[in-house]
């Protein structure tokens, strides 16, 4: 070995050792730093950068909002419909007062209330439409429910029972074309035996209030009564369809239903909304996945920069590479210095992109009203949309997940040209010199 291959030798190690730093990557941050000959290297690598922090960004973001999404339309549904019901096999409910008291033992229940429903049909003047008939008790509804929070006119107490009050849907009050204080009329599939042969039970009602949910499905038909009104008018003897229950946890209502069914007895039959919405709330995880794997290709085509930024690099370094090789730097060494240059590029675009995306993710509601200003426009217009503003909820794990896939997309990019690096023959590359 020559004396100066060999001082350059002992230099770099002392240099290492000092540094407390492995050669590959005190050699890799040294060619990261290094000002490059053929400039347009390095602006390939800032656009990989940028490509990277965007897509992160964006992936953030975009699941943050849907996840807002989701828990606001989860909440509106579930405000609607019961986290748990318990009906009886037997046919109506009589006895609910002390199926509610022992139900409220359970340490996750902490709201239960009768319930009745039935459809039938409301007509005004010359209109009429099919509804869902809810009888409730104003006592105990706001207990399980927030449609007390969503009353537009009126009062879920303006509800008396033998005074036949009704509180509409939105949808279905548009429909009818009816304000509160009118009245229309409800027919029931019952039937009455007359001298006529059997006529459908008619009973006008009073509408009290109107409320809405910000749902169509339940504004556009449902309509709510009280419960011993609704008991009279459906034949049910006093008796109610079942109990509503609502928990500290809806996500424990799996767990829940099983536990009641054993306290209670096998003669009551026990639901939870996942039985009965499973399928939309399926759907909505099912579109954020397509949601995270299309966007995930923005993060996959910016890292994949990496290739050709490395691809010139190693052409650029061929000389360098050479005397590494001569000094004694093995090809796997060779290969973790490139490597190091690309995964410093990947991580540096994921920190970036993770930064821009959590500030954004939660300043969406400030964000979006002052972009909403400027161009003078309304991106969820009300009467269009169910949810006029853009709820976001960002999650750890979705934070995590993210982060994780970008920077082992930047490591997977690095794998190829690192490799070619690590073939470089010393005598070829120096004999071009």
């Amino acid at each position: 070995m020559s004396l100066p291959q060999r001082w350059w030798e002992t230099r770099i190690h002392g240099l290492i050792r000092g540094m407390k730093m492995p050669l590959e990557i005190f050699v890799g941050l040294r060619y990261t730093r290094a000002k490059r000959r053929n400039h347009f290297i390095s602006f390939i690598s800032m656009i990989s950068m940028l490509g990277i922090a965007l897509g992160v960004m964006a992936l953030i973001v975009v699941l943050s909002v849907m996840n807002g999404f989701e828990k606001e339309l989860r909440g509106r549904i579930l405000g609607m419909v019961s986290h748990v019901t318990v009906s009886s096999f037997a046919g109506p409910l009589q006895d609910w007062q002390s199926l509610r008291e022992e139900t409220l033992q359970h340490p996750a229940v902490i709201g239960g209330a009768p319930y009745t429903e039935a459809e039938a049909m409301i007509s005004n003047m010359s209109s009429v439409s099919g509804a869902l008939i809810r009888g409730i008790d104003p006592e105990y509804e706001s207990g399980v429910s927030e449609i007390h929070q969503n009353m537009e006119f009126g009062a879920l107490t303006d509800l008396v029972a033998g005074e036949y009050g009704i509180v509409l849907g939105s949808g279905l009050a548009n429909q009818l074309d009816v304000v509160p204080g009118d009245r229309v009329t409800m027919i029931t599939p019952q039937a009455t035996a007359s001298p006529l042969g059997f006529l459908p039970r008619l009973r006008r009602f009073k509408v009290v209030g109107i409320f809405e949910i910000g749902v169509y499905e339940y504004d556009r038909s449902s309509a709510i009564i009280h419960h011993q009104d609704a008991s009279r008018l459906f034949r049910l003897d006093g008796g109610v369809s079942g109990l509503r229950l609502k928990l500290d946890d809806l996500d424990l209502a799996p767990q829940v239903r099983q536990d009641l069914k054993q306290s209670i007895g096998l003669e009551y039959w026990v639901s939870d909304w996942t039985l009965r919405h499973s399928n939309y709330f399926k759907a909505v995880r099912t579109e954020k996945t397509v949601m995270f794997i299309i966007l995930s290709l923005i993060v996959a085509v910016a890292a994949f920069n990496i290739v050709s930024t490395l691809v010139m690099v190693v052409t650029d370094k061929q000389a360098d590479i050479a005397i590494l090789r001569t000094l004694g730097m093995s090809p796997l060494s060779i290969m973790w210095v490139f490597m190091v240059q690309g995964t410093l590029i990947g991580l540096i675009g994921t920190l970036f992109g993770l930064a821009a995306g959590v500030v954004v993710a939660s300043h969406i509601d400030v964000i979006v009203p002052a972009l909403e200003q400027f161009f003078h426009t309304q991106f969820l217009p009300r009467g269009v949309y169910p949810i006029t503003d853009l709820p976001s909820e960002m999650k750890q794990s979705d934070v995590i997940k993210i982060s994780l896939l970008s920077f082992g997309i930047s490591i997977v990019a690095t794998l190829y040209p690192a490799l070619r690096a690590s073939k470089t023959r010393p005598a070829e590359a120096l004999s071009y010199e």
